[in-house]
Protein backbone atom coordinates (compact mmCIF):
# COMPACT_ATOMS: atom_id res chain seq x y z
CA UNK A 1 0.00 0.00 0.00
CA UNK A 2 2.72 2.43 1.02
CA UNK A 3 4.86 1.40 -1.94
CA UNK A 4 2.00 2.19 -4.30
CA UNK A 5 1.62 5.59 -2.74
CA UNK A 6 5.33 6.27 -3.23
CA UNK A 7 5.13 5.30 -6.90
CA UNK A 8 2.09 7.52 -7.39
CA UNK A 9 3.86 10.39 -5.70
CA UNK A 10 6.95 9.90 -7.85
CA UNK A 11 4.93 9.88 -11.07
CA UNK A 12 4.80 13.43 -12.46
CA UNK A 13 1.34 14.84 -12.87
CA UNK A 14 0.26 15.15 -16.49
CA UNK A 15 -0.90 18.36 -18.11
CA UNK A 16 -4.38 19.56 -17.21
CA UNK A 17 -7.15 18.51 -19.61
CA UNK A 18 -8.16 21.06 -22.27
CA UNK A 19 -10.76 23.56 -21.19
CA UNK A 20 -14.25 23.53 -22.64
CA UNK A 21 -14.98 27.10 -23.67
CA UNK A 22 -18.51 28.47 -23.57
CA UNK A 23 -19.88 31.93 -24.11
CA UNK A 24 -20.55 33.60 -20.76
CA UNK A 25 -21.55 37.24 -21.06
CA UNK A 26 -21.52 40.29 -23.32
CA UNK A 27 -21.54 43.99 -22.44
CA UNK A 28 -22.58 46.92 -24.59
CA UNK A 29 -24.90 45.27 -27.07
CA UNK A 30 -25.85 47.33 -30.10
CA UNK A 31 -29.39 47.62 -31.30
CA UNK A 32 -30.27 46.56 -34.83
CA UNK A 33 -29.07 49.11 -37.36
CA UNK A 34 -27.04 51.09 -34.82
CA UNK A 35 -23.74 52.33 -36.23
CA UNK A 36 -20.55 51.73 -34.29
CA UNK A 37 -19.04 55.01 -33.14
CA UNK A 38 -15.26 55.22 -32.98
CA UNK A 39 -15.37 56.69 -29.46
CA UNK A 40 -17.12 53.53 -28.25
CA UNK A 41 -14.33 51.17 -29.36
CA UNK A 42 -12.63 49.57 -26.35
CA UNK A 43 -8.91 50.37 -26.20
CA UNK A 44 -7.93 48.96 -22.78
CA UNK A 45 -9.22 46.24 -20.47
CA UNK A 46 -8.00 45.01 -17.10
CA UNK A 47 -9.13 42.68 -14.29
CA UNK A 48 -8.06 43.37 -10.74
CA UNK A 49 -6.02 40.75 -8.85
CA UNK A 50 -9.09 39.16 -7.28
CA UNK A 51 -10.97 38.88 -10.56
CA UNK A 52 -13.99 40.51 -8.92
CA UNK A 53 -13.72 43.79 -10.81
CA UNK A 54 -13.24 44.58 -14.48
CA UNK A 55 -12.32 47.94 -15.98
CA UNK A 56 -12.50 48.94 -19.62
CA UNK A 57 -11.32 52.11 -21.32
CA UNK A 58 -12.41 53.34 -24.74
CA UNK A 59 -11.33 55.75 -27.43
CA UNK A 60 -13.68 58.37 -26.01
CA UNK A 61 -11.63 58.62 -22.80
CA UNK A 62 -14.22 56.86 -20.64
CA UNK A 63 -13.58 54.18 -18.03
CA UNK A 64 -16.38 51.70 -17.30
CA UNK A 65 -16.28 49.44 -14.23
CA UNK A 66 -18.01 46.09 -13.78
CA UNK A 67 -18.22 43.96 -10.64
CA UNK A 68 -18.66 40.24 -10.22
CA UNK A 69 -21.97 39.21 -8.69
CA UNK A 70 -21.98 35.40 -8.68
CA UNK A 71 -19.58 35.18 -5.72
CA UNK A 72 -21.87 37.06 -3.34
CA UNK A 73 -24.64 34.47 -3.09
CA UNK A 74 -23.54 30.85 -2.70
CA UNK A 75 -27.03 29.49 -2.20
CA UNK A 76 -26.49 28.22 1.35
CA UNK A 77 -24.44 28.45 4.50
CA UNK A 78 -20.79 27.53 4.60
CA UNK A 79 -21.57 24.39 6.61
CA UNK A 80 -24.08 23.26 3.98
CA UNK A 81 -21.56 23.83 1.22
CA UNK A 82 -18.88 21.88 3.09
CA UNK A 83 -21.22 18.90 3.38
CA UNK A 84 -21.65 18.73 -0.37
CA UNK A 85 -19.43 16.17 -2.07
CA UNK A 86 -19.25 18.12 -5.34
CA UNK A 87 -18.04 21.61 -6.10
CA UNK A 88 -20.44 24.29 -7.19
CA UNK A 89 -19.32 25.56 -10.59
CA UNK A 90 -20.95 28.53 -12.18
CA UNK A 91 -20.02 30.96 -14.88
CA UNK A 92 -18.72 34.28 -13.60
CA UNK A 93 -21.33 36.98 -13.92
CA UNK A 94 -20.53 40.66 -14.00
CA UNK A 95 -22.80 43.66 -13.81
CA UNK A 96 -22.31 47.30 -14.64
CA UNK A 97 -21.00 49.26 -11.64
CA UNK A 98 -20.23 52.79 -12.81
CA UNK A 99 -18.46 54.83 -15.45
CA UNK A 100 -16.65 58.15 -15.55
CA UNK A 101 -14.87 60.42 -18.01
CA UNK A 102 -11.18 59.87 -17.41
CA UNK A 103 -9.55 61.94 -20.17
CA UNK A 104 -10.60 64.76 -22.48
CA UNK A 105 -9.05 65.70 -25.84
CA UNK A 106 -6.25 68.24 -25.45
CA UNK A 107 -3.98 70.29 -27.68
CA UNK A 108 -0.25 70.83 -27.20
CA UNK A 109 0.24 74.39 -28.43
CA UNK A 110 4.04 74.21 -28.26
CA UNK A 111 4.22 71.22 -30.58
CA UNK A 112 0.96 71.91 -32.45
CA UNK A 113 -0.09 68.39 -31.58
CA UNK A 114 -3.53 67.04 -30.78
CA UNK A 115 -3.63 64.69 -27.79
CA UNK A 116 -6.53 62.32 -28.18
CA UNK A 117 -8.53 61.14 -25.20
CA UNK A 118 -8.14 57.41 -25.97
CA UNK A 119 -7.30 55.30 -22.92
CA UNK A 120 -4.06 53.39 -23.58
CA UNK A 121 -3.73 51.42 -20.35
CA UNK A 122 -5.61 50.79 -17.09
CA UNK A 123 -4.01 49.33 -13.96
CA UNK A 124 -5.72 48.47 -10.68
CA UNK A 125 -4.10 49.59 -7.43
CA UNK A 126 -4.49 48.21 -3.92
CA UNK A 127 -7.92 48.67 -2.34
CA UNK A 128 -8.38 50.48 0.96
CA UNK A 129 -11.39 51.09 3.21
CA UNK A 130 -13.80 49.63 0.68
CA UNK A 131 -12.69 52.03 -2.06
CA UNK A 132 -11.31 51.04 -5.45
CA UNK A 133 -8.21 52.70 -6.86
CA UNK A 134 -6.91 52.60 -10.42
CA UNK A 135 -4.55 54.32 -12.83
CA UNK A 136 -5.53 55.29 -16.36
CA UNK A 137 -3.45 56.92 -19.05
CA UNK A 138 -3.71 58.34 -22.54
CA UNK A 139 -0.70 59.29 -24.68
CA UNK A 140 0.57 61.98 -22.31
CA UNK A 141 -1.25 62.13 -18.97
CA UNK A 142 -1.74 59.55 -16.20
CA UNK A 143 -4.56 59.88 -13.67
CA UNK A 144 -5.09 58.21 -10.30
CA UNK A 145 -8.77 57.50 -9.54
CA UNK A 146 -10.63 56.64 -6.37
CA UNK A 147 -14.06 55.05 -6.75
CA UNK A 148 -16.08 54.86 -3.55
CA UNK A 149 -19.63 54.11 -2.55
CA UNK A 150 -21.06 56.93 -0.49
CA UNK A 151 -24.38 57.21 1.30
CA UNK A 152 -26.65 59.98 0.10
CA UNK A 153 -27.21 62.70 2.71
CA UNK A 154 -30.34 64.83 2.72
CA UNK A 155 -31.25 67.95 4.69
CA UNK A 156 -34.57 67.99 6.52
CA UNK A 157 -36.47 70.38 8.81
CA UNK A 158 -35.72 73.43 6.71
CA UNK A 159 -37.03 76.81 7.84
CA UNK A 160 -38.21 77.46 4.29
CA UNK A 161 -40.65 75.34 2.38
CA UNK A 162 -38.64 74.34 -0.72
CA UNK A 163 -41.83 74.08 -2.76
CA UNK A 164 -42.43 77.80 -2.31
CA UNK A 165 -38.88 78.82 -3.23
CA UNK A 166 -39.29 78.63 -6.97
CA UNK A 167 -37.81 80.69 -9.78
CA UNK A 168 -34.31 81.72 -8.85
CA UNK A 169 -34.64 79.83 -5.56
CA UNK A 170 -32.54 82.45 -3.80
CA UNK A 171 -32.93 82.91 -0.06
CA UNK A 172 -30.66 85.93 0.14
CA UNK A 173 -31.51 88.45 -2.52
CA UNK A 174 -28.79 90.00 -4.66
CA UNK A 175 -29.86 93.60 -5.30
CA UNK A 176 -28.60 95.53 -8.29
CA UNK A 177 -28.61 98.75 -6.27
CA UNK A 178 -25.16 100.10 -5.44
CA UNK A 179 -26.45 102.01 -2.38
CA UNK A 180 -25.12 100.75 0.95
CA UNK A 181 -27.54 98.62 2.93
CA UNK A 182 -28.29 99.47 6.59
CA UNK A 183 -27.13 96.63 8.84
CA UNK A 184 -28.22 95.96 12.41
CA UNK A 185 -25.88 95.62 15.35
CA UNK A 186 -26.32 91.86 15.51
CA UNK A 187 -25.29 91.44 11.88
CA UNK A 188 -28.78 91.34 10.39
CA UNK A 189 -29.85 93.35 7.39
CA UNK A 190 -32.93 95.57 7.35
CA UNK A 191 -33.49 94.99 3.62
CA UNK A 192 -36.96 93.68 3.04
CA UNK A 193 -36.43 90.70 0.78
CA UNK A 194 -40.08 90.68 -0.16
CA UNK A 195 -39.68 94.13 -1.73
CA UNK A 196 -37.25 92.80 -4.33
CA UNK A 197 -39.16 92.17 -7.56
CA UNK A 198 -36.62 89.56 -8.76
CA UNK A 199 -36.96 87.37 -5.69
CA UNK A 200 -39.62 84.70 -5.32
CA UNK A 201 -38.95 84.17 -1.63
CA UNK A 202 -40.60 86.36 1.01
CA UNK A 203 -40.25 86.65 4.78
CA UNK A 204 -43.46 86.97 6.78
CA UNK A 205 -44.24 90.49 8.02
CA UNK A 206 -43.62 89.51 11.61
CA UNK A 207 -40.52 87.55 10.77
CA UNK A 208 -39.87 83.94 11.76
CA UNK A 209 -40.81 83.21 15.37
CA UNK A 210 -37.83 80.87 15.64
CA UNK A 211 -35.10 79.41 13.45
CA UNK A 212 -34.26 75.71 13.47
CA UNK A 213 -30.92 74.27 12.49
CA UNK A 214 -31.26 71.99 9.47
CA UNK A 215 -30.90 68.29 10.22
CA UNK A 216 -28.70 66.16 7.98
CA UNK A 217 -30.21 62.72 7.49
CA UNK A 218 -28.23 59.85 5.98
CA UNK A 219 -30.54 57.83 3.80
CA UNK A 220 -30.26 54.20 2.81
CA UNK A 221 -29.48 55.24 -0.76
CA UNK A 222 -25.90 54.99 -1.97
CA UNK A 223 -24.12 56.43 -4.97
CA UNK A 224 -20.76 55.62 -6.53
CA UNK A 225 -18.44 58.59 -6.72
CA UNK A 226 -15.31 58.61 -8.89
CA UNK A 227 -12.77 61.23 -7.87
CA UNK A 228 -9.45 62.02 -9.52
CA UNK A 229 -6.90 62.11 -6.70
CA UNK A 230 -3.75 62.81 -8.71
CA UNK A 231 -2.77 63.89 -12.22
CA UNK A 232 0.72 62.96 -13.43
CA UNK A 233 1.49 65.11 -16.47
CA UNK A 234 4.31 66.75 -18.45
CA UNK A 235 6.81 63.94 -17.88
CA UNK A 236 6.84 62.23 -21.29
CA UNK A 237 7.94 63.68 -24.62
CA UNK A 238 6.74 60.58 -26.45
CA UNK A 239 3.57 58.53 -26.30
CA UNK A 240 3.07 56.51 -23.11
CA UNK A 241 2.82 52.81 -23.96
CA UNK A 242 2.90 51.22 -20.49
CA UNK A 243 2.08 51.81 -16.85
CA UNK A 244 2.71 49.25 -14.12
CA UNK A 245 2.11 49.18 -10.36
CA UNK A 246 4.80 48.17 -7.93
CA UNK A 247 4.14 45.46 -5.37
CA UNK A 248 5.07 47.94 -2.60
CA UNK A 249 1.73 49.68 -3.19
CA UNK A 250 3.41 53.09 -3.21
CA UNK A 251 5.08 53.51 -6.59
CA UNK A 252 4.48 52.83 -10.28
CA UNK A 253 6.31 53.21 -13.58
CA UNK A 254 5.30 54.80 -16.86
CA UNK A 255 7.12 54.12 -20.12
CA UNK A 256 7.24 55.80 -23.49
CA UNK A 257 9.36 55.01 -26.56
CA UNK A 258 12.64 56.17 -25.01
CA UNK A 259 12.25 56.57 -21.26
CA UNK A 260 10.84 54.89 -18.16
CA UNK A 261 9.85 57.08 -15.20
CA UNK A 262 9.30 56.04 -11.59
CA UNK A 263 6.49 57.77 -9.67
CA UNK A 264 5.21 57.87 -6.12
CA UNK A 265 1.42 57.62 -6.10
CA UNK A 266 1.14 60.53 -3.68
CA UNK A 267 3.52 62.88 -5.54
CA UNK A 268 2.29 64.09 -8.90
CA UNK A 269 4.76 66.89 -9.65
CA UNK A 270 7.95 64.83 -9.57
CA UNK A 271 9.15 61.61 -11.16
CA UNK A 272 12.52 59.90 -11.50
CA UNK A 273 13.89 58.86 -14.87
CA UNK A 274 15.26 55.34 -14.34
CA UNK A 275 15.75 54.19 -17.95
CA UNK A 276 16.80 56.43 -20.83
CA UNK A 277 17.67 54.90 -24.20
CA UNK A 278 17.65 58.17 -26.13
CA UNK A 279 20.96 58.57 -28.00
CA UNK A 280 22.81 61.88 -28.16
CA UNK A 281 22.07 61.95 -31.88
CA UNK A 282 18.62 60.70 -32.85
CA UNK A 283 20.06 59.43 -36.12
CA UNK A 284 21.82 56.75 -34.06
CA UNK A 285 18.52 55.44 -32.67
CA UNK A 286 18.28 51.69 -33.26
CA UNK A 287 15.53 50.53 -30.90
CA UNK A 288 12.67 51.85 -28.78
CA UNK A 289 10.93 50.68 -25.62
CA UNK A 290 7.69 48.86 -26.41
CA UNK A 291 6.45 47.63 -23.01
CA UNK A 292 7.43 47.70 -19.33
CA UNK A 293 6.24 45.72 -16.34
CA UNK A 294 7.09 45.53 -12.63
CA UNK A 295 7.86 42.15 -11.07
CA UNK A 296 4.70 41.02 -9.21
CA UNK A 297 6.51 40.20 -5.95
CA UNK A 298 9.94 41.85 -5.90
CA UNK A 299 9.56 45.61 -5.75
CA UNK A 300 13.13 46.23 -6.95
CA UNK A 301 12.80 44.29 -10.22
CA UNK A 302 11.19 45.29 -13.49
CA UNK A 303 11.42 44.24 -17.13
CA UNK A 304 11.06 46.12 -20.37
CA UNK A 305 10.99 44.99 -23.99
CA UNK A 306 12.31 46.61 -27.13
CA UNK A 307 11.62 46.78 -30.84
CA UNK A 308 14.70 44.61 -31.49
CA UNK A 309 13.10 41.60 -29.80
CA UNK A 310 15.01 41.75 -26.52
CA UNK A 311 13.80 41.86 -22.92
CA UNK A 312 15.90 43.47 -20.20
CA UNK A 313 15.48 42.70 -16.52
CA UNK A 314 16.77 45.51 -14.32
CA UNK A 315 17.38 45.85 -10.59
CA UNK A 316 16.58 49.24 -9.08
CA UNK A 317 19.10 48.59 -6.29
CA UNK A 318 22.06 48.70 -8.68
CA UNK A 319 21.93 52.39 -9.58
CA UNK A 320 19.62 55.36 -9.81
CA UNK A 321 19.78 55.36 -13.62
CA UNK A 322 19.50 51.79 -14.83
CA UNK A 323 21.74 52.04 -17.90
CA UNK A 324 22.88 48.46 -17.44
CA UNK A 325 20.62 45.45 -17.10
CA UNK A 326 20.78 42.51 -14.73
CA UNK A 327 19.74 40.04 -17.43
CA UNK A 328 19.10 40.13 -21.15
CA UNK A 329 16.62 37.77 -22.80
CA UNK A 330 16.76 37.40 -26.56
CA UNK A 331 16.59 34.50 -28.95
CA UNK A 332 19.51 33.88 -31.25
CA UNK A 333 18.79 33.83 -34.97
CA UNK A 334 19.11 30.54 -36.78
CA UNK A 335 21.94 30.63 -39.35
CA UNK A 336 20.70 31.63 -42.79
CA UNK A 337 17.23 32.62 -41.56
CA UNK A 338 17.70 36.39 -41.69
CA UNK A 339 15.53 38.33 -44.12
CA UNK A 340 14.26 41.87 -44.71
CA UNK A 341 11.40 41.27 -42.26
CA UNK A 342 13.42 39.61 -39.47
CA UNK A 343 13.79 42.71 -37.28
CA UNK A 344 10.25 43.92 -37.94
CA UNK A 345 8.53 40.71 -36.85
CA UNK A 346 10.93 40.33 -33.90
CA UNK A 347 9.65 43.54 -32.29
CA UNK A 348 7.97 42.70 -28.98
CA UNK A 349 4.61 44.41 -28.50
CA UNK A 350 3.76 43.20 -24.97
CA UNK A 351 5.26 41.43 -21.96
CA UNK A 352 3.58 40.00 -18.86
CA UNK A 353 4.95 38.36 -15.70
CA UNK A 354 3.39 35.17 -14.42
CA UNK A 355 1.67 35.47 -11.05
CA UNK A 356 4.62 33.93 -9.19
CA UNK A 357 7.14 36.09 -11.06
CA UNK A 358 9.18 33.10 -12.24
CA UNK A 359 8.12 33.25 -15.88
CA UNK A 360 7.79 36.08 -18.37
CA UNK A 361 5.55 36.00 -21.44
CA UNK A 362 6.35 38.04 -24.55
CA UNK A 363 4.41 38.63 -27.77
CA UNK A 364 5.94 39.49 -31.12
CA UNK A 365 4.17 39.56 -34.47
CA UNK A 366 4.53 35.85 -35.19
CA UNK A 367 4.83 34.10 -31.84
CA UNK A 368 4.29 33.95 -28.10
CA UNK A 369 7.40 33.13 -26.08
CA UNK A 370 7.58 31.99 -22.46
CA UNK A 371 10.81 32.81 -20.64
CA UNK A 372 12.22 31.53 -17.35
CA UNK A 373 13.86 34.53 -15.67
CA UNK A 374 16.52 32.17 -14.29
CA UNK A 375 17.50 31.05 -17.81
CA UNK A 376 18.45 33.75 -20.29
CA UNK A 377 19.80 31.44 -23.01
CA UNK A 378 16.42 31.22 -24.75
CA UNK A 379 12.67 30.81 -24.23
CA UNK A 380 11.40 27.65 -22.55
CA UNK A 381 8.40 27.53 -24.91
CA UNK A 382 7.50 29.12 -28.24
CA UNK A 383 3.91 29.16 -29.50
CA UNK A 384 3.25 29.80 -33.18
CA UNK A 385 0.42 32.31 -33.61
CA UNK A 386 0.79 33.75 -37.12
CA UNK A 387 3.00 31.22 -38.86
CA UNK A 388 0.42 30.92 -41.64
CA UNK A 389 1.08 34.58 -42.49
CA UNK A 390 4.79 34.10 -43.21
CA UNK A 391 4.29 33.72 -47.00
CA UNK A 392 2.27 36.97 -46.97
CA UNK A 393 4.77 39.21 -45.16
CA UNK A 394 5.34 41.31 -48.29
CA UNK A 395 1.64 42.14 -48.55
CA UNK A 396 1.43 42.82 -44.82
CA UNK A 397 4.38 45.19 -45.10
CA UNK A 398 2.80 47.06 -48.00
CA UNK A 399 -0.39 47.81 -46.05
CA UNK A 400 1.44 48.36 -42.71
CA UNK A 401 -0.37 45.44 -41.04
CA UNK A 402 3.01 43.97 -40.14
CA UNK A 403 3.34 46.76 -37.55
CA UNK A 404 0.11 45.80 -35.74
CA UNK A 405 0.49 45.21 -32.01
CA UNK A 406 -1.06 42.39 -30.00
CA UNK A 407 -1.24 41.88 -26.25
CA UNK A 408 -0.84 38.69 -24.24
CA UNK A 409 -1.76 37.28 -20.84
CA UNK A 410 -1.32 34.26 -18.57
CA UNK A 411 -3.99 32.42 -16.62
CA UNK A 412 -4.00 32.78 -12.86
CA UNK A 413 -2.51 29.32 -12.32
CA UNK A 414 0.08 29.85 -15.04
CA UNK A 415 -0.98 26.76 -17.00
CA UNK A 416 -2.23 28.63 -20.09
CA UNK A 417 -1.34 31.67 -22.15
CA UNK A 418 -3.52 33.66 -24.54
CA UNK A 419 -3.16 36.33 -27.19
CA UNK A 420 -5.20 38.05 -29.88
CA UNK A 421 -5.11 37.62 -33.64
CA UNK A 422 -6.96 38.83 -36.72
CA UNK A 423 -10.63 38.27 -37.69
CA UNK A 424 -11.78 38.66 -34.06
CA UNK A 425 -9.93 35.48 -33.08
CA UNK A 426 -7.80 34.77 -30.03
CA UNK A 427 -5.52 31.83 -29.34
CA UNK A 428 -5.11 29.87 -26.11
CA UNK A 429 -2.12 27.57 -25.53
CA UNK A 430 -1.36 25.16 -22.71
CA UNK A 431 2.11 25.81 -21.30
CA UNK A 432 2.33 23.02 -18.71
CA UNK A 433 5.02 20.37 -19.38
CA UNK A 434 3.70 17.91 -21.95
CA UNK A 435 0.65 20.00 -22.86
CA UNK A 436 -0.37 20.17 -26.52
CA UNK A 437 -3.49 22.26 -25.93
CA UNK A 438 -4.13 24.77 -28.72
CA UNK A 439 -7.49 26.49 -28.98
CA UNK A 440 -8.70 29.14 -31.41
CA UNK A 441 -11.82 31.06 -30.38
CA UNK A 442 -13.87 33.82 -31.95
CA UNK A 443 -14.59 36.77 -29.71
CA UNK A 444 -17.34 38.34 -31.82
CA UNK A 445 -19.88 35.55 -32.11
CA UNK A 446 -23.43 36.70 -31.55
CA UNK A 447 -24.49 35.14 -28.25
CA UNK A 448 -27.43 32.79 -28.28
CA UNK A 449 -30.14 34.25 -26.08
Amino acid sequence: MNGGDEVAAATPAGPPPPLEWKFSQVFGERTAGEELQEVDIISAIEFDKTGDHLATGDRGGRVVLFERTDTKDHGGSRRDLERMDYPITRHPEFRYKTEFQSHEPEFDYLKSLEIEEKINKIRWCQTANGALFLLSTNDKTIKFWKVQEKKVKKISEMNVDPSKAVGNGSVASSSNSSAPKPYLANGGCTDRLNNSPGNDFSIPAGGFPSLRLPVVVTSAETSLVARCRRVYAHAHDYHINSISNNSDGETFISADDLRINLWNLEISNQSFNIVDVKPANMEDLTEVITSAEFHPNQCNMLAYSSSKGSIRLIDLRQSALCDSHAKLFEEQEAPGSRSFFTEIIASISDIKFAKDGRYLLSRDYMTLKLWDINMDSGPVSTFQVHEYLRPKLCDLYENDSIFDKFECCLSGDGSRVATGSYSNLFRVFGCSPGSTETTTLEASKNPMR
